[in-house]
């Protein structure tokens, strides 16, 4: 069997990665496909030496543009390296673009798609995700899912059930495997942050920072929650440049060495690799993300988590998990919040095969 692997964002990294290690021990041959869709060393080639992947055997460069263009131009160069290495199975994780850009290309090209994640819905189609999961698993031929609500949607949606395996978590694979090194770079410490003792944000999507009314009140309640504790913002690229385009970059701060001790405020670093990223969601007190990862790896790690959307893929993460969705009225983001800091945080519990194991299962199905 040959298997060819296409990543293309940053969170397709951590989710490939096991997988990666995984064939390699098994002998499979396999190569691995980087888009380019997110093609800054800060948001793609630190994730490749932090995971400790090889580095992708071929690149496509694709770079930024509209979904329409991202999409077409992951299918006008992957094909050709398609019709080059004639895989087994083309192997795709997630929902971004070049996601559904691949299962195209290899469905048109009667080659077989394996998906890793499938079956997350939203139910909310003005997410370009969701239109992309969607797509994706409608052309999958085996179907690789994370939480039961997965194979309730593509049951639902008439996939076969001899197509529907449920694997568990890969992103949790990584996390576990590499919490230990994360831990070790002891980054909340050389940011002078306490254990415990601070809010980690992170905020991507359009929804949120492109509309500046809702942007302007989700920083407004971060500014309130800074009076109590110091709130930490790696900040992408993009959110960096609407936090500009508001006028709202006045109100955050950025550390020239350790915070002092008592510090408060509302801080922002660069966007910060696997590993830093890592360390500091295991330490806070609080994480509030519009990002579906992280809502899983706090679930697995424990650490409150406020989503800022009105819907979950991950509904596991607020049945099971320490997520609540608050959506983005900023009176419920610091009443929610005030509510974690002093200490009345719901329990949760880690979903069933969220151990560890998922790539070992993915390969071992996709071998059998």
């Amino acid at each position: 069997m040959k298997i060819l692997s296409v990543v293309g964002a940053r969170p397709n990294f951590m989710k490939i990665a096991p997988i990666v290690r995984e064939l390699l021990r098994r002998g499979v041959p396999h190569r691995l496909v980087h888009t380019g869709q997110h093609y800054d060393a800060a948001m793609s080639g630190d994730f490749f030496r932090d995971l400790a992947i090889p580095p992708p055997e071929i690149s496509l460069g694709v770079g930024s543009g509209t979904h329409a263009e991202q999409t077409a131009h992951v299918m006008l160069a992957l094909e050709a390296h398609l019709l080059a290495e004639r895989p087994d199975v083309v192997l795709v994780v997630g929902d971004v673009n070049s996601t559904v850009a691949a299962a195209l290309t290899a469905a048109k090209l009667g080659i077989a798609i394996a998906h890793v994640e499938a079956g997350l819905r939203s139910f909310d189609r003005s997410m370009p995700e969701e239109i992309n999961r969607l797509v994706t698993d409608a052309l999958a031929d085996l179907l690789f899912v994370t939480e039961p609500s997965g194979v309730e949607n593509l049951c639902r949606e008439g996939v076969a059930q001899e197509r529907i395996h449920l694997v568990g978590n890969v992103m949790i694979d990584t996390l576990l495997a590499h919490l230990p090194r994360a831990r070790a770079l002891d980054t909340p410490g050389r940011l002078g942050l306490v254990p415990g003792g601070y809010a980690l944000v992170t905020l991507h999507r359009p929804s949120n920072v492109d509309d500046a009314e809702v942007f302007a009140g989700i920083l407004g309640a971060l500014g309130q929650l800074a009076r109590r504790v110091p709130v930490i913002f790696p900040v992408h690229p993009r959110t960096r440049k609407r936090v500009e385009a508001i006028g709202a970059a006045g109100i955050f701060r950025e550390p020239a060495g350790p915070l002092p001790p008592g510090a408060t405020g509302l801080w922002w670093l660069p966007p910060s690799g696997y590993l830093e990223f890592l360390a500091l969601q295991a330490a806070a007190a609080l994480v509030l993300t519009d990002s579906g990862g992280v809502q899983e790896e706090t679930t697995a790690l424990g650490v409150p988590c406020l989503t800022l959307r009105a819907n979950t893929e991950r509904p596991v993460t607020v049945g099971e998990g320490t997520n609540i969705i608050v959506g983005v009225d900023p009176s419920r983001i610091v009443e929610a919040a005030t509510t974690i800091l002093e200490g009345r945080r719901r329990p949760g519990r880690v979903p069933a095969l969220w151990d560890g194991h998922a790539a070992e299962r993915i390969v071992a199905i996709l071998l059998r």
